[in-house]
């Protein structure tokens, strides 16, 4: 067993995910979902992260493929392939689970996990938020966690081409 070990094993594939859900409703275990690219894992998304973490028994990362990634961000995106940045999350203490899509939203996702609470950042409204249909029709929350301010991997990159 390396170091690497205790995170990699957290990133799964969906038949597993099927399996590991059904014992984890069987415990009444809350399991909580985000979503995201996470291109450069930044200080303002390990806030947001661990806020959300803190609601959970499980807590799970739907991670957008390269190809999701490119089609909502362009040809020039990622920085970092779906791999890396699937290991730098999982790396997380407080993450217990990622998960890669390959569609543009993750809903086909969050309809297979059926988590009790959905989280994604403020600047969004909780009924505009994919997936909320699903999660709220099954008794779930759907809540929003305030964003760092002055934190965004688009400023990062901006920072960088200048």
């Amino acid at each position: 067993m390396t170091k690497s070990d205790p995170f990699t094993s957290k990133i799964i594939g969906h038949e597993e995910l099927n399996q590991r859900i059904r014992s984890w409703k069987s415990e009444n275990k809350t399991i909580v979902f985000t979503n995201g690219c996470f291109d450069i894992l930044h200080r303002g998304h390990i806030h947001y992260l661990a806020k959300a973490a803190e609601l959970a028994d499980i807590f799970i990362i739907g991670l957008n493929t390269d190809a999701s990634v490119r089609k909502l961000k362009g040809p020039n995106r990622p920085l970092q392939d779906e791999e890396s940045r699937a290991e730098i999350l999982a790396a997380l203490q407080f993450v217990d689970y990622v998960i890669f899509f390959d569609e543009e939203t993750p809903y086909n996702l969050i309809s297979k996990v059926q988590p009790n609470i959905l989280v994604k950042g403020s600047e969004y409204k909780p009924e505009d938020i994919v997936g909320y249909d699903i999660v709220t029709n099954n008794g779930g929350k759907v809540l929003t966690i305030d964003m760092m301010k002055g934190y965004s991997t688009s400023t990062i990159i901006q920072k960088l081409k200048n």
